[in-house]
């Protein structure tokens, strides 16, 4: 369900990127009070076309009673048209519509000692974690890993440098440019995974972390998580989530790819609503869904924000692609509705779960 939200702050943060403040009505605090690490999906309609898009939340968790802080970070992606509009039209006082946070690349504040590996815009999610956790835990550990190409593209530098002002002996924060020198710290590069695997031993006892999380684009995450477990790290201690998936080979190939049964039918239920429907060829199960269901969940409807979530009740389906859910996720049985197709000809699903 959307909710219409009105902007009440817009921060220019580097050439290329803005942070967005949305203020939260009294009678929505509960619905968008978000735990750290969690998206917004947002809702814009433009010449008559919905453009949905997901943002992680920026800001620090709060609790009860206190206002739900909602800022997000946008960067300017070549032809994104949302991200278009919100660093050259959007203006304080316009009102766009957003779901309640959701998203499971989460990190409850607790005791221990965490750390994370971020590339570009992949700082936003871990701001709000690292913020919340150390404010909540006086006994919590953080380091950041950032990678950014140049110290202009830096997303929050100030947040952060304000962390490692306020924390200086709970919060480690080393920073590498690809390209551009910097005066100390790393030299200039990219974090491969044969770099990591060699730094990441002198920052911290690696297997101890309490958990790792991985944040940006899906070359950075993937070798990252290459260089954890070959230090030892468990699989359950890392977490991850895409936010740049690039189109060449990001989908499976196509020798791999089964035939949907011509006369496929999807049975899906939907807010205790269900229904059934045929699926027309080539469709993924989510656009079976909508063509019915205008309510049906989604956002990126490219496997990497989760949004379109759904439990496989019964029947086999095949995903095109999947950078969102966690393998336990999918051992358990769920599947990204947007990349999902029919290998049997009976499918149901279950949004509900």
């Amino acid at each position: 369900m959307f909710h219409p939200l009105r902007v009440s702050a817009i921060e220019r943060i580097t050439d290329d990127a803005v942070a967005v403040t949305f203020a939260v009505p009294s009678e929505l605090r509960e619905t968008f009070r978000h735990t750290p690490g969690q998206h917004l999906n947002v809702r814009y309609r433009v010449d008559g076309e919905e453009i949905r898009r997901s943002y992680s939340i920026c800001a620090p968790a709060t609790e009860q009673p206190g206002e739900p802080a909602l800022r997000v970070g946008i960067r300017m992606v070549d032809g994104g048209a949302f991200s278009t509009y919100a660093l050259k039209e959007l203006a304080v006082g316009d009102q766009l519509e957003a779901m309640a946070p959701m998203g499971r690349f989460v990190l409850a504040p607790r005791p221990g000692r965490f750390a994370a590996i971020v590339g570009g815009s992949g700082i936003t999610p871990v701001l709000s974690m690292a913020a919340t956790l150390l404010a909540r835990e006086p006994s919590a550990h953080f380091c950041l890993i950032r990678s950014d190409r140049t110290a202009a593209s830096t997303m929050f530098l100030d947040e952060v440098a304000d962390l490692k002002d306020r924390y200086p002996d709970r919060f480690q924060l080393v920073t590498a440019l690809s390209r551009e020198e910097q005066a100390a710290g790393l030299p200039s590069g990219r974090l491969d995974r044969e770099r990591l695997t060699g730094l990441l031993p002198a920052l911290l006892p690696v297997p101890e972390v309490d958990g790792w999380f991985l944040c940006g684009p899906l070359g950075l995450v993937k070798a990252a998580e290459g260089a954890l477990r070959e230090l030892g790290a468990a699989r359950s201690r890392i977490h991850q989530e895409i936010f740049h998936v690039a189109d060449e080979g990001a989908a499976l190939p196509a020798a791999a790819r089964v035939a949907a049964p011509s006369d496929s039918r999807l049975t899906a239920t939907l807010d205790g609503r269900s229904g059934s429907w045929p699926v027309q060829d080539g469709e993924s199960l989510l656009d079976t869904v909508l063509r019915s269901r205008a309510d049906a969940p989604y956002a990126c409807k490219g496997g990497v924000c989760g949004t379109c979530r759904a439990f496989l009740v019964s029947g086999e389906v095949r995903m095109d692609r999947n950078f969102a859910l966690e393998p336990e996720e999918t051992g358990a049985g769920f599947v990204l509705a947007c990349q999902s197709h029919p290998v049997t000809p009976e499918v149901e699903l279950d949004f509900d779960r």
